[in-house]
């Protein structure tokens, strides 16, 4: 049978990283556009995925926790919209009272007249905010921090074991959550709302705590922040490409991205920080020493899931204006409805891929 064993459902077990490309790739799509209709087709292409593609797992709802964040962050923007104001209009809704500042406070409002331009403008910028955070979560839901942790090169263990860590915080306090309610339903505890979110934060608390320990104990055990001993001249010139890859890359980059700079800034200067990049992490993963137990490799699957999201992200920066590419920042003043644009809302209903792709049940 295949590596990837099937799970219940059809479901296959796939490589944490491509879900993670996957869910970028739509956060790049919700980082380039305010249009309210396609942020939307992105929260529901996460979450359809989501829902479809999670496997049995403690952190499989995720997701569902990262969408309440999203609304309340969503709130919160609106909120802070209304009492400090922003983008001003014609089109005045409301006038709250307005609290005088001091001189040094000049340019900060607080209450005052609401638009509805404003509004709109909030609303969308809340919106944006919100998607990200969905697709963190959809990334959270799908993907298995542990073995995405292996998968990393060991140049940068140090790195990946602290971002593994923070990225299973949500998840475990997800877990940590659920187990303590149906314990409680279990002695008969049916406190609902405000009063029953108190009743769990000092248990779940206690729970992360706990987790937190078991693993220090097992990384300790199993060697973590032990190296090989490499001598000072081998860590200094692992030091020096490292740091040399990462300042071609940024030199670069910022000659793609900014306009009037020399073209040797640009392409060249990527492709050196690139190399240097790549050296530096074969020289310094020699430094750890470690052993991976059926490692997780590559296949169609996961290069398909990740090209999904890799064609939903160009067909939104690539996007003509004829095509969708004028409507991806809709204006708000005076406000209307959006235009849904065509080109990026067909890329990302290439982006469902992934829920025919880990369907396919692998044969034996």
């Amino acid at each position: 049978m295949d590596r990837a064993a099937a799970r219940p459902g059809g479901r296959v077990s796939l490589h944490p990283g491509a879900w993670w490309l996957w869910a970028l790739c739509l956060a790049a799509v919700a980082a380039r556009t305010t249009n309210p209709l396609l942020l939307a087709l992105v929260i529901a292409v996460a979450g359809y995925v989501a829902v479809s593609c999670r496997e049995d797992t403690p952190w499989a709802g995720a997701y569902g926790v990262f969408l309440k964040f999203a609304l309340v962050v969503l709130a919160i923007r609106v909120v802070l919209h209304v009492l400090l104001g922003g983008l001003g209009g014609p089109t005045v809704l409301v006038t709250l009272p307005e609290v005088p500042l001091p001189e040094w406070a000049r340019g900060v409002r607080l209450g005052g007249p609401v638009s509805a331009e404003g509004l709109v403008f909030a609303l969308c910028q809340g919106l944006q905010l919100a998607t990200l955070l969905c697709c963190v979560g959809a990334a959270n839901a799908l993907a298995n921090a542990k073995r995405l942790l292996r998968s990393l090169p060991a140049a940068l263990y140090e790195v990946s074991v602290a971002v593994v860590v923070a990225l299973t915080v949500a998840p475990q306090l997800v877990a940590g959550a659920r187990s303590v309610r149906r314990a409680r339903e279990l002695r008969g505890d049916v406190v609902r709302g405000v009063k029953a979110v108190k009743l769990l934060v000092v248990p779940v608390l206690e729970d992360a705590f706990e987790r937190s320990l078991v693993l220090a104990a097992a990384m300790d055990s199993r060697g973590y922040g032990r190296t090989a001993g490499l001598p000072k001249r081998t860590r200094v010139v692992t030091g020096a490409l490292v740091l040399g890859g990462l300042l071609g890359l940024c030199v670069g980059a910022y000659g793609l991205l900014g306009g009037g700079t020399p073209g040797v800034v640009g392409t060249p200067m990527l492709a050196v920080g690139s190399v240097l990049a790549v050296a530096g992490l074969w020289t310094g993963s020699r430094r750890v020493r470690r052993s991976r137990y059926r490692p997780d490799r590559w296949g169609p699957r996961e290069l398909l899931i990740t090209a999904s999201g890799l064609v939903a992200a160009l067909a939104t920066y690539l996007a003509p204006a004829g095509l969708g590419g004028a409507a991806l920042t809709p204006g708000t003043v005076p406000p209307a409805v959006p235009d849904l644009p065509l080109l990026p809302a067909l890329g990302l209903l290439c982006a469902l891929a992934p829920v025919v792709v880990a369907r396919n049940r692998v044969d034996p």
